[in-house]
């Protein structure tokens, strides 16, 4: 009987061995987009495929570390879900600004890509990163008409930017690394007896 080891290693190695013998398949570019509406509510909806609408938030491994088809097993890769609170917090967040600065804003696409290299998540190459390495976010709104006939200027465009930037936590908090503590606990596992209870713990501070 196969074990879930044998069977995700089993499952890995070709796509290992594919990324020894070319490097550059391992690169991938994630993507996550959103939208902005001329309603009131200070919300950015996210663009929703098939998989994200049948998975309900459920992570999993991407097809490119071994995971199946999202479409199929309704599972999401957690560098999407990363992206998509970007995209999320900033569109949100350009939204209030604009509403505060007294811009008008008829609708409005957020998209945010971020350069992904399976070889380091995967352990085939030991220099190679882990993680997302380059993030691009970005804004593409249509203004609207303001009562006083007054149109959107280049100065508050640029004001509309920077306190965008400003503001947005999931922004700021990739910008400005955190201080992160990591802890893992783990019980059982052994034979321990009746009324012992065996811990194990690991804690680290990034």
């Amino acid at each position: 009987m196969t074990t879930p080891a044998q069977a995700l290693r089993e499952k890995q190695a070709p796509i290992k061995e594919g990324y020894r013998s070319n490097p550059s398949s391992a690169v991938v570019t994630l993507k996550s987009t959103g939208t902005l509406d001329d309603s009131s509510a200070i919300t950015c909806k996210l663009s929703d495929g098939a998989a994200v609408k049948e998975a309900h938030r459920v992570a999993g491994l991407h097809q490119k570390a071994g995971g199946d088809d999202p479409a199929i097993s309704g599972e999401l890769c957690s560098g999407d879900m990363l992206l998509d609170a970007l995209v999320a917090c900033s569109g949100v967040t350009l939204k209030a600004v604009a509403t505060a600065l007294g811009i008008p804003i008829v609708s409005g696409t957020v998209t945010a890509e971020g350069d992904l290299d399976f070889k380091g998540t995967l352990g085939v190459d030991r220099t190679a990163p882990v993680g997302i390495t380059g993030i691009r976010l970005e804004f593409a709104v249509q203004f609207g008409e303001r009562e006083d006939g007054r149109e959107v200027s280049e100065q508050e465009v640029e004001k509309l930017g920077k306190l965008t930037e400003r503001y947005c936590v999931v922004l700021q908090t990739l910008v400005h690394k955190p201080s992160i503590s990591v802890k893992l606990a783990g019980k059982g596992g052994g034979k321990e007896e009746p009324g012992v209870t065996r811990e194990v713990t690991h804690r680290s501070e990034l």
